[in-house]
Parts: C-alpha cells; structure tokens; sequence
C-alpha cells in the first residue's frame, strides 16, 4: 500500500512539477497539462496512460485499475487503487506519466542524472 505523502515525494522530486489542490483533488502538473492526480478520499490515483493500452492493463488487474470517470475517457488516462499498489510499482507508474507530459530532453537528462548518481 502506498500513502498520499510517498506520491508527493516522488511527484515533487521530478523536473517541472507543480502541485496544486482542485476541487479536493490533489493534482501534479506541468504548465497546465495535469499528469496524476489524488481523490479526495485518498483511495484512488489517477495519472496519464496511453489510451490504447487502458483495456488491457484493466482486464489484466481488475482490482487495481479501473477506467476514469465517463468524462475524462477521452483523455490518456486510468486509475488505480492505492491500496494495491506498492512503491516499486507506483514509482513506474508516476515516472511513466510524468514522461508522456514533459519534453523528451528534460525526462532525458532526469533519467541520465539517475543513472549517474
């Protein structure tokens, strides 16, 4: 299981992330473009996904993913139960989001400071 607090961290530490509280959601963002999101009961995480794969990874896990709400299906975008996932898997999951929204150079030089540290 993971916490709000461990996705902050994680959301924060990338390049170009800002937080912002909307309607009870807590949202991560560059510019305007929001790549993952808290309910706010805390349960639930929403982040961008590539549409195409949606049905898959939901058929695969239908206890941990689920589709966003009827107006956001047009967005690259999916859910996933908090409680089902753990760190590792959480951590994947924000990076890759956060690499669908950011420029290619800027998730780039992240990933080669990593790799140097």
């Amino acid at each position: 299981m993971i916490t709000v607090d461990e996705v902050r961290a994680l959301a924060l530490s990338l390049p170009r992330t800002e937080e912002h509280l909307i309607r009870d959601h807590v949202k991560f963002r560059i510019r305007s473009i929001v790549y993952l999101t808290i309910s706010p009961d805390e349960t639930r995480m929403g982040f961008a996904f590539p549409k195409e794969e949606r049905d898959a990874v939901i058929a695969a896990e239908p206890g941990k993913f689920l589709l966003p709400r009827p107006s956001d299906l047009r967005f690259n975008w999916i859910e996933a139960d908090m409680a089902a996932l753990d760190p590792a898997e959480m951590r994947e999951l924000v990076l890759d989001a956060w690499r669908m929204v950011v420029p290619r150079k800027v998730s780039t030089a992240y990933d080669a400071a990593r790799h140097a540290a």
